[in-house]
């Protein structure tokens, strides 16, 4: 089998470039065919769009889209322009011979948003990429330094160039909370004007890994997800998570991290500093996993030409 995969997303600091990157690399490693980077799918058997945006409205072979959260499903506006083009992605996607989602939560919203029936629709989780483990003191001293990070911190991961309501940074940076707030990522204006942080700027996943093993602890004051990476990530370097309780992260974590109400921001906080070590288990679930389960959908998706 030859599967095209438009890997032009794999490079984002995002996570969709997380969600594209990862996999692609554990789909090549399972062996089970050709893949290609190209969001050309002639003389190939298979496409893959690994988000909404590589959706093909008219696919010359079986389409496998990748859907990643309930709020693109609810984008639609009353515009043309980048309305317009939302709604032929999603017309696009409406076409997919299936359709993969992280969470029971994100299927059901595609169901119901996109008509899609449910035996098109596979629930594949994500997984904490290779590098996030528990690092060593030395290399959590090592990254303190270099980034001026404070001995104990509460920790916020994801990408601040452009804000994302969605995310409530703004509102968790004017919380009060007693231990300093680290927010790691990407930044923009936007977040240099945030009071009372420390802004790491892109690192690379090792010093990722050792902010993470570093905090206190994960606060994710995110209303709405449709997997949630970050919490993941830190589960994985022992570190312990504090999120708000929606559905998606209620789903993924199942008692592995601290939930509050969404409507409770300081709540969040003050649970998070409160959360000691050792922190629960990540989920049972790898990369390699995911690419298995991929390679699957892929083989049902050419068997109904």
């Amino acid at each position: 089998m030859k599967v095209a995969f438009d890997s032009r997303a794999a490079g984002e600091v995002s996570g969709v470039g997380r969600y594209s990157s990862s996999l692609l690399e554990a789909l090549r490693t399972a062996g089970r065919g050709e893949v290609t980077e190209s969001h050309d799918p002639r003389r190939c058997d298979v496409f893959h769009a690994p988000w909404l945006e590589g959706a093909l409205l008219r696919c010359p072979v079986p389409m496998v889209v990748t859907l990643h959260d309930r709020v693109a499903l609810r984008r639609r506006g009353p515009y043309p322009g980048p309305g317009l083009r939302f709604r032929l992605r999603c017309l696009a996607a409406q076409r997919a011979t299936r359709v993969i989602v992280p969470t029971r939560a994100v299927a059901d919203d595609t169901a119901a948003e996109l008509q899609i029936p449910s035996e098109r629709i596979v629930v594949i989780a994500e997984a904490a990429a290779a590098a996030f483990r528990r690092r060593s003191e030395a290399e959590v001293s090592d990254v303190r330094k270099r980034l001026r990070l404070p001995d104990r911190y509460l920790l916020w991961v994801g990408d601040l160039r452009t804000p994302d309501p969605r995310k409530r940074v703004a509102a968790l940076a004017r919380t009060d909370h007693s231990m300093p707030l680290v927010l790691a990522g990407p930044i923009g204006r936007w977040a240099r004007q945030l009071p009372g942080v420390t802004l790491t700027g892109a690192v690379n996943d090792e010093d990722l890994a050792a902010i993470y093993t570093g905090a206190q602890a994960l606060v994710f004051p995110s209303d709405e997800e449709g997997f949630g990476l970050p919490p993941v990530e830190a589960l994985a370097c022992g570190t312990p998570v504090a999120v708000s309780d929606v559905p998606a992260l209620r789903e993924v974590l199942e008692g592995r991290a601290a939930l509050t109400d969404v409507d409770d921001l300081q709540g969040l906080v003050r649970t998070a500093e409160s959360l000691t070590r050792p922190a629960p288990a990540p989920p049972a679930w790898s990369w390699d996993e995911a690419a298995a389960a991929t390679w699957d959908v892929y083989a049902e998706a050419v068997s109904e030409l």
